[in-house]
């Protein structure tokens, strides 16, 4: 008889919106992917990186309903905070584009929300201590929680996803696809009073 207890897991927050977009948010997100968009390596982000400033205002009460609700049940904070929506961008991924690998700095908890995407769309994690795990390498005969370097979970349109911004991700080509991939991401900071000024570790943040 035995036990395996996964232990600090990093958590990856999905809820589905009820509703499409109406034709008003159809319409400016349209207009900001007209009003300028930046290349990156295999993608493009518009110039407008706070597009949650007086647009898509639905939208970006949907997002703040969930990232209230992943404080609560993840982070679960002893004193109130304010967490608060920072930058907010649009990403296009053409057919056979792709997004390197990264992580957003100067965030707590970062989000992408689902515009368009197709079938075997997928946004991949990389587990944080793989560095540390591949000191000493196995070859696996089949991978699961605990050894796999990578985890993936399907992009579904009008879908959100909540992180933890130091949490490495990538979009790999979709070798299917036909269309364009456009979702929105976002990071997040906080105000409010951290830590315990008896600890010497208070931190106030208006």
């Amino acid at each position: 008889m035995y036990n395996i207890n996964n232990i600090f897991p990093s958590p990856v927050y999905i809820a589905k919106r009820d509703s499409d977009l109406i034709l008003r948010e159809e319409k400016e997100i349209e207009k900001i992917i007209k009003s300028g968009m930046y290349k990156n390596a295999g993608n493009s982000t518009s110039n407008n990186s706070d597009i949650f400033n007086g647009k898509l205002k639905k939208l970006k009460q949907f997002c703040e309903q969930h990232i209230k609700i992943y404080v609560e049940q993840i982070i679960k904070p002893k004193e109130k905070l304010d967490f608060y929506i920072t930058q907010s961008w649009i990403n296009v991924t053409k057919p056979g584009g792709f997004h390197h690998e990264h992580s957003h700095q100067n965030s707590i908890i970062s989000g992408v929300f689902y515009v368009s995407t197709e079938e075997d769309d997928k946004i991949y994690f990389t587990d944080p201590n793989l560095k540390l795990k591949e000191l000493i390498k196995f070859e696996q005969k089949e991978f699961n929680l605990f050894n796999s370097p990578t985890w993936w979970f399907s992009s579904m349109t009008n879908e959100l996803v909540l992180f933890p911004s130091w949490l490495g991700h990538k979009v790999k080509v979709n070798e299917k696809a036909t269309t364009d991939r456009i979702s929105i991401s976002f990071n997040t900071f906080v105000r409010g009073n951290l830590g315990e000024r008896k600890e010497l570790t208070e931190l106030i943040l208006k």
